[in-house]
């Protein structure tokens, strides 16, 4: 993740924030706190190991290492890394999950 946390971030929730509604954003978000609502962007999403999502989300690129519950679609790749616990449905032309997820739930591998 090291390649992907040297570009520039456009927004950041950060560990001890909460967060309840709606977010849609260009560019580049890191989520490391508390999120409950829908997500959409384009663009890449990067859920902490600290992270708490409730939340269905639209992104281009979605990387967890946190927890989420709740359904994912992605236009590129849905990455899920240790320790990474994730509960609902994943629609992606690509998913990747790294030994030690917890992964409970559906997957849709849709074309490109």
């Amino acid at each position: 993740m090291e390649n992907v946390l040297n570009e520039d971030l456009t927004a950041v929730i950060e560990k001890g924030c909460r967060f309840e509604g709606n977010l849609s954003f260009h560019g580049m978000v890191r989520i490391a706190g508390e999120f409950t609502g829908s997500i959409f962007s384009n663009d890449t999403l990067i859920i902490t190991d600290s992270a708490v999502i409730n939340a269905d989300i639209q992104a281009g690129v979605i990387i967890i290492s946190g927890t989420v519950k709740g359904n994912l679609q992605a236009g590129a790749r849905v990455e899920m890394r240790q320790p990474a616990r994730f509960e609902g449905t994943v629609t992606s032309p690509n998913l990747i999950v790294e030994e030690g997820v917890i992964f409970h739930g559906e997957t849709r591998i849709k074309a490109d």
